[in-house]
């Protein structure tokens, strides 16, 4: 739930928001010296008023216990009562006897001492030991203290009073000096406040621009030389800045490359139709000549899939599979019966439980098949696969990786030895992480394994819409098993060429019409899945 003023506060810069804060809290300390302190101070004083009024009645009330007379024992009355702010008197039924007279808490006229001296004579025929009041006589406050005692076997009231002249000059030194003090280590607090605010202030600043000049294309370093939150922020924004200059330049390249590659066979395949066209066969005879034409077309086939792949693992990714699960099993099964072709002499070992991951079908194939291929292109003898509830592992024979090679191993456009296009393993991290699954690559004894597992799992409901390869229409996501042939093809020049290569190639390669046709099936689903 949001305050009113949360937006509007939020709106404002850091500082102006330091400065919000900063009035705020001279409000508060204003408001808690004019309420709060300003009546503890004089309960206080109050309190300590009525038991210095106390402490001088009791040497009183002992010799009127042991049988003194205020008439006859006047100057010891006077001895143990004086003090220049008290007035003391002995009120009796009959008698009232002032022991004692303060030049400058006593009332110039007798009025108050009779108002007194009566509700001493009330409190004679009470059950109360002791009164204390605060009463106000001609704008002046008296502090009094009415207290019974035993005198010639019968009560009396000893009653003590005094003006507010001690109360104001002692609340006046108590609150300065509180106020003082408190607004000095107020002052105190806030500079150092300031000086950590403004600390953080310029990093930001600094960090700002640093963006702010990035983001122009301008090669600039950010130098902040702090051990904080900020400096790691800061340390994290170079790292950043260093590692997107290299994907960058790792793109540059890779798309030169590209564009150099297929320079050569449109040239080719160019060249060679236009000279069949005028009856020349630049290769001997018209099938050879054409099966050079089929060999070049086929490497730009290559080269054109390795970008489609980009684009469609980003619709893979941003499709909605909330509440959809895959069945792990089947994918792994489509994924091997797939590759089987590309080396038959790696021994394929599948260890797979039928468990269900969550995330689209079409997705998880992606991300096993380019496993698979990365498996194939370094294992020696064989290859593993093996599934578990929220764990998949690919494991193969080949050689260890480098350490620094496993850190980038995921990084888009970093090609490793052997490799084509530097995406493969890319899309798989992209498309895990888009279903809350993590992948990490990792040396093992005998080779190397890949592993896609997910942590601190929350189980969802089980009424999920079960997404397997036979529960969706789609036509470039079903296999077409009928048409994998076991037989090799010889090219021209001798070599041997797998049909089911062939045919796996053909049935990856996404065009933009089937993409669109993929769409209302997806959106299809999805309604399904949500009922």
């Amino acid at each position: 739930m949001k305050l009113p003023f949360q937006n509007s506060f939020r709106k404002l810069s850091l500082t102006q928001q330091i400065l919000s804060l900063i009035l705020l809290m001279v409000v508060f300390l204003l408001l808690f010296f004019l309420f709060f302190l300003s009546d503890s101070i004089n309960n206080t004083i109050s309190k300590q008023i009525f038991d210095m009024l106390a402490a001088k009645q009791t040497p009183v009330i002992n010799a009127l216990d042991l049988g003194k007379q205020p008439s006859s024992d006047l100057e010891l009355f006077n001895y143990i009562s004086a003090d220049t702010n008290i007035t003391t008197i002995v009120v009796t039924p009959n008698k009232v006897d002032v022991v004692s007279r303060s030049p400058i808490a006593q009332p110039k006229d007798d009025e108050f001492s009779a108002t007194l001296v009566e509700q001493a004579r009330e409190m004679l025929n009470t059950t109360g030991e002791s009164k204390d009041l605060v009463e106000t006589y001609k704008s002046t406050r008296y502090y009094c203290r009415l207290a019974k005692a035993e005198h010639d076997g019968h009560n009396s009231v000893v009653v003590s009073y005094m003006d507010d002249s001690y109360a104001e000059a002692t609340r006046t030194t108590l609150l300065d000096s509180t106020v003082y003090i408190t607004v000095l280590v107020f002052f105190l607090l806030l500079m150092i406040l300031l000086l950590w605010v403004f600390s953080i202030i310029r990093p930001l600043n600094q960090i700002k621009a640093y963006i702010t000049q990035i983001k122009e294309g301008k090669d600039v370093d950010l130098y902040i030389n702090r051990e904080d939150e900020i400096g790691e922020v800061a340390q994290e924004l170079r790292t950043l800045t260093t590692e997107l200059a290299k994907q960058e330049k790792a793109k540059e390249e890779m798309i030169h490359n590209i564009s150099h590659d297929l320079k050569t066979p449109i040239a080719t395949i160019k060249s060679y139709s236009e000279s069949i066209k005028d009856g020349i066969y630049p290769y001997g005879d018209l099938e050879s000549s054409v099966d050079v034409i089929l060999d070049n077309a086929k490497r730009l086939e290559d080269k054109v899939h390795s970008l489609l792949y980009m684009n469609r693992v980003e619709y893979l990714v941003s499709s909605d599979a909330e509440g959809v699960t895959t069945n792990m099993k089947d994918v792994v099964e489509e994924v091997v019966l797939n590759a089987k072709v590309i080396r038959p002499e790696i021994e394929l070992i599948t260890d797979v439980d039928e468990v269900y991951f969550d995330g689209l079908f079409e997705s998880w194939r992606v991300c096993v098949e380019n496993i698979l291929q990365n498996a194939f292109r370094y294992a020696k003898t064989y290859i593993k696969i093996k599934v578990r509830e929220d764990e998949l592992i690919i494991s193969n024979d080949g050689p260890k990786m480098p350490e620094d090679r496993i850190d980038s191993l995921f990084k888009p456009y970093i090609m490793g030895e052997g490799g084509k296009f530097g995406l493969g393993l890319s899309i798989v991290s992209k498309v895990v992480q888009a279903n809350e699954y993590k992948v990490k690559g990792m040396n093992t004894e005998d080779g190397v394994a890949f592993k896609i597992y997910r942590e601190n799992t929350n189980k969802k409901p089980n009424n999920r819409f079960k997404n397997s390869n036979m529960s969706l229409n789609v036509p470039h996501w079903s296999t077409n098993k009928k048409n994998y042939r076991s037989g090799h093809e010889r090219k021209s020049d001798g070599s041997e060429t797998s049909g089911d290569t062939k045919e796996g190639a053909d049935n990856q390669t996404i065009t933009s019409q089937e993409e669109k046709k993929a769409a209302p099936d997806q959106k299809q689903w999805k309604g399904r899945s949500k009922k």
